[in-house]
């Protein structure tokens, strides 16, 4: 991590993403007021969750997700009580609703840009060394198949595993079953810690162990 403090780090955005507001990543002051508005959800949501007790709430953690719906994230957390800052891409932040990953502290990358990668991964460091959760779902772009979850992406993915070798990493698998009543489902499963060790093992073995553990919990098919 750069010897500099969080608000210098900060600064580096606005060479990096110009004109661009970023807010806080991992730091927002109005994540928690955001995040409890958010339960207002659960008025659409009928939101099946387990295996939240297996990520402990107090210590930092890496969630590593599927990626079917631009809900998931918030799907994912809703129900925990985890503060999660997760990798988003920057043309979220260029949208209508850039105000929400601002308020909610998300880390914005612009994918194949080394700057913006190297930038996200430090911001990523600080909010793991703040105790926080950190969330990354490396299928990258949603895919056409709801059915289905297609290959892990290690360009972000292996380098954020390398760079915290200690910290546990958990999969969370979110699927959206078929409704039967006037609110649509979710259903969510976290994994207990998984045997991910960066020192001993190669990217594509990391990878491989969360790829089967997604695919273990979510039910989905692997393209």
């Amino acid at each position: 991590m750069p010897d500099e403090t969080y608000d210098e780090a900060l600064a580096r955005a606005a060479t990096i993403y110009p004109g661009l507001k970023v807010g806080r990543p991992g730091r927002s002051r109005l994540y928690r007021p955001t995040k409890a508005a958010l339960h207002l959800s659960r008025l659409r949501y009928a939101i099946d969750v387990d295996g939240i007790d297996n990520v402990d709430a107090d210590r930092p953690a890496i969630i590593v997700g599927n990626h079917l719906s631009a809900r998931d994230p918030v799907v994912g957390v809703v129900r925990s009580p985890w503060r999660v800052a997760a990798f988003t891409k920057v043309e979220a932040y260029e949208s209508g609703i850039g105000f929400f990953f601002r308020l909610m502290g998300q880390i914005p990358l612009r994918r194949g840009d080394e700057d913006s990668t190297a930038w996200a991964l430090d911001m990523a460091q600080r909010a793991l060394a703040d105790g926080s959760k950190v969330a990354i779902y490396p299928e990258g772009t949603r895919g056409p198949d709801a059915g289905a979850m297609y290959r892990l992406h290690q360009r972000l993915l292996v380098p954020l595993l390398t760079a915290n070798p200690d910290v546990p990493v958990h999969a969370i698998a979110t699927t959206y079953p078929a409704s039967s009543g006037l609110r649509a489902a979710a259903r969510v499963r976290v994994s207990p810690r998984l045997p991910v060790d960066a020192r001993t093992m190669s990217g594509a073995e990391m990878t491989a162990v969360l790829r089967d553990a997604l695919v273990e919990l979510s039910g989905l098919r692997y393209i």
